[in-house]
């Protein structure tokens, strides 16, 4: 399974992302980052696009994500 993950600026210090990513990267899975593709600055819509195209599952850690996925 590939897992595209959206992180917020405010999460660049590697604190949640290192024990999330090594857990799900021990776990098997395949953890792509939307900043190595987009500046983190993009629209959402971008970011579902991405997701689609890779095949891959995003996770948002972006709390507004919650709205324009329903």
């Amino acid at each position: 399974m590939r897992l595209l993950l959206r992180e917020p600026e405010a999460f660049s210090r590697p604190l949640h992302s290192k024990s999330v990513i090594c857990g799900l990267q021990d776990a098997g899975r395949e953890i792509l980052r939307l900043k190595d593709y987009f500046p983190t600055d993009a629209p959402d819509g971008v970011f579902i696009s991405k997701a689609k195209k890779l095949d891959a599952i995003l996770i948002s850690l972006n709390g507004d994500f919650a709205d324009i996925a329903t």
